[in-house]
């Protein structure tokens, strides 16, 4: 579970998800799974989304998700040598004991390893590319994609995310609660915000609809199309 810097994931497994723009290593040990670094600077997607905003985030946040994942798989050395995504897949074959763990802190480590990806200064100027098109030919227009997507993001009750997944091939607007993601279902995040208070309560307060409109600009369609194209190959 130890992301390279530069590179991410090749998602494997039974789910059939993607393979996004680098490797995934194999677990040698469960104190292994480490904190990716973030692309950028904590300010980079100001003024959209703050630098402490950014550093809480990452440095705790997601840290603490890694942190709690490697205790929970510290015993199950079986498990160490499975990418991450494909534990995720498979929940049902997870040991009972742990499978909470694994679900709530694997799924935090692999969704924030995304969403930081996902993002990238002046990300939201980007030509949207493939998966633009192919938002406007399965929902009408880019911004009737939009309004699902906001729609799926604020009626989300409580913590999660709402996403934009490959499933069956199909685009496909979801939402999922807590740290669930979207690899679970057997279908592939390509671009994703975290609805989470923690991700925006520092700027936005209880105003997350803001938080979501203000967050397209920051989207990076270059990465989601790579992660669209990868879907598809």
């Amino acid at each position: 579970m130890r992301f390279d810097r530069r590179k991410f994931l090749t998602f494997a497994g039974t789910a059939g998800v993607i393979a996004a723009t680098g490797t995934l290593t194999r677990v040698a040990s469960a104190a292994e799974a480490t904190l990716p670094p973030l692309p950028y600077a904590y300010d980079a997607l100001e003024p959209y989304i703050d630098a402490k905003t950014m550093e809480i985030h990452h440095d705790k946040h997601h840290q603490g998700y890694v942190n709690k994942l490697n205790a929970a798989l510290a015993d199950y050395p079986e498990l160490q040598n499975m990418p991450l995504e494909k534990l995720l897949a498979n929940l049902d074959s997870v040991p009972a004991p742990i499978r909470t763990a694994v679900r709530n802190n694997g799924g935090g480590h692999l969704n924030h390893s995304l969403f930081w990806q996902m993002m990238a200064p002046g990300g939201g100027k980007q030509d949207k590319g493939k998966v633009g098109a192919a938002i406007e030919s399965t929902f009408g227009s880019f911004a009737d994609f939009q309004k699902e997507f906001a729609s799926k993001a604020g009626g989300q009750f409580g913590s999660g995310w709402a996403w934009l997944v490959v499933s069956d091939g199909k685009l496909e607007v979801v939402s999922t609660a807590n740290q669930d993601t979207p690899v679970s279902q057997g279908k592939t995040p390509i671009l994703g915000v975290d609805v989470w208070e923690h991700a925006y309560y520092l700027k936005y307060q209880n105003m997350r609809g803001s938080y979501v409109d203000a967050w397209w600009n920051v989207v990076n369609w270059k990465y989601v199309n790579e992660l669209f194209a990868k879907a598809h190959s």
